[in-house]
């Protein structure tokens, strides 16, 4: 695995929009176009492509809230076709260690449907916790960097 994570451009947004989760998981994260659009007309929203060389994997988001003002992943998606494979956790941690250099120490949140056990589960895994916090009624984790 040689991951990496890019910001979305003018070469590889077309790519991007074309990457989806499989039936079953569509109800548990916004289609990527509706990201790319969020990301141009909601300031501080920064979407990047997960790549696997020069494979583009998946699709990141992170920025400030602007109902809460707290950094959080909003986004987190592997195509259906390159799921199982650890991709998810791995661009994760990636994401972690780019914005703990970035910004220095913080509180990263983020959020998943309750249904979406493995999203949960894998958070956890990474270090998030449950706040108890539900909001557009997912349950909010956070971690600190």
């Amino acid at each position: 695995m040689n991951l990496s994570l890019k910001k979305i451009s003018t070469e590889n947004w077309e790519e991007c929009i074309t990457l989806s989760v499989s039936e079953n998981q569509k109800g548990f994260v916004a289609d990527n176009a509706y990201s790319l659009l969020q990301s141009k007309f909601v300031q501080d929203q920064y979407p990047l492509a997960i790549y696997d060389g020069a494979d583009m994997v998946g699709f990141v988001m992170y920025g400030t809230d602007p109902e809460t003002n707290r950094m959080e992943m909003s986004r987190l998606m592997i195509d259906q076709k390159h799921q199982g494979k650890g991709y998810g956790k791995a661009a994760t941690q990636l994401l972690l260690e780019q914005l703990e250099h970035t910004y220095g120490r913080l509180e990263l949140f983020t959020s998943a449907e309750p249904e979406n056990v493995s999203a949960i589960r894998l958070y956890e895994n990474l270090g998030f916790e449950k706040t108890g916090e539900v909001m557009w009624g997912e349950i909010v984790l956070k971690r600190h960097l």
